[in-house]
């Protein structure tokens, strides 16, 4: 007999009621699992970020992996320079031997910023002049402090050695900078320079501080003199170095801008170590002064009549902050610029062999 409490009489609906439940299918699962995933690692890495920050050990973003160019980006970026009208160009030692004081002093009217960024080859420096020029149209007279060691090794794989696109949006359209730090990331450097970057920024770390002043210079303190005065010998100026250097002085005379040349002083005891007989640099002041021939461009070797001394030495090219004042005081005399910026109308070629 039919017991009606038992079946609804419908066989459809008695197959349908012993069917397995739906389930998603497996591809979905997946999805769901990996973007849980990526979700948890972006939170994880930005929380790591944001502890970074809130205890002051945060490092700029790797614009260029080298972190005393991405720190000078990040003061830039907070301390934007207003219509410079005299742009120092160059490496380290361009960054930490000018005093924008010492010149203002002697030219009210000179507004200097300093655009040198470390361990810049000269194709580099151009690169980047070039690139700061476009952004400060004001600038009337440049400035480049070189020393041999810029002139090693010039390839040009090298020369674009950041992304003007990036850096752009970053200092000067003033973007987030959290998805800097996600394109240009890299687990080694940021652990690296986040466990340096407070002593440098404050200037506790006495060798290779990051500290900026108000014209993008990097004051250098540091007591005693670093092991073997650094840098060893140095080797002949590479073509390429000097035909970049060629290039920048040609560009900027195109342009209507005076272009001053310094070779920075060479601590005494290097030059009695590596060019007791002057040869070496004999040879470097020709090779800079026939790559600016017919330029317009001045020529100033320091070596020749600066009136640093061997104390004022942090090492074999780098001069410590208390001996800049007077350096800058230097180069005013040999370049006039106490006579006002883009003051001499004829260019002058000093210094030599």
């Amino acid at each position: 007999m039919h017991d009606p409490s038992n079946s609804s009489g419908n066989p459809k609906v008695e197959k349908d009621a012993l069917a397995p439940a739906a389930t998603a299918p497996p591809w979905r699962n997946y999805l769901a699992a990996f973007l849980g995933s990526l979700a948890a690692m972006f939170a994880l890495f930005y929380g790591a970020l944001l502890g970074l920050s809130a205890t002051g050990n945060l490092p700029p973003p790797a614009l260029t992996n080298s972190l005393c160019i991405d720190e000078k980006f990040a003061s830039m970026r907070q301390h934007r320079p207003e219509a410079p009208n005299l742009l120092v160009v160059g490496s380290s030692v361009a960054w930490r031997h000018f005093d924008g004081d010492t010149l203002t002093r002697a030219s009210p009217e000179a507004a200097p910023f300093n655009g040198g960024m470390c361990g810049r080859s000269i194709n580099q420096t151009g690169y980047a002049t070039e690139w700061l020029l476009g952004h400060f149209d004001t600038v009337r007279d440049v400035l480049l402090i070189a020393a041999p060691q810029d002139f090693n090794s010039c390839p040009a794989s090298s020369t674009a050695f950041f992304d003007p696109g990036d850096v752009d949006d970053y200092i000067f359209g003033r973007a987030t900078p959290w998805l800097h730090y996600t394109r240009y990331f890299s687990l080694v450097s940021l652990v690296r320079n986040a466990l340096s970057i407070a002593g440098k920024r404050s200037g506790a770390d006495r060798i290779d501080p990051l500290v900026f002043d108000r014209y993008g210079s990097g004051p250098l303190g540091g007591d005693g003199v670093r092991g073997s005065l650094l840098y060893g010998k140095v080797a002949e100026a590479d073509p390429a170095c000097l035909e970049a250097l060629s290039r920048l002085a040609a560009k900027l005379r195109q342009d209507g801008r005076r272009f001053m040349v310094v070779s920075t002083p060479l601590h005494p005891e290097w030059r009695r170590l590596h060019d007791p007989a002057g040869d070496y640099l004999g040879r470097f002041n020709t090779a800079l002064q026939t790559a600016l021939a017919g330029s317009g461009a001045e020529y100033w070797d320091s070596n020749s009549s600066s009136s640093v001394e061997a104390s004022d030495f942090f090492d074999a090219i780098h001069l410590r902050w208390a001996a800049v004042p007077e350096f800058t005081g230097d180069l005013v005399k040999a370049f006039h610029l106490d006579r006002g910026v883009a003051g001499l109308a004829t260019a002058i070629v000093r210094g030599g062999a």
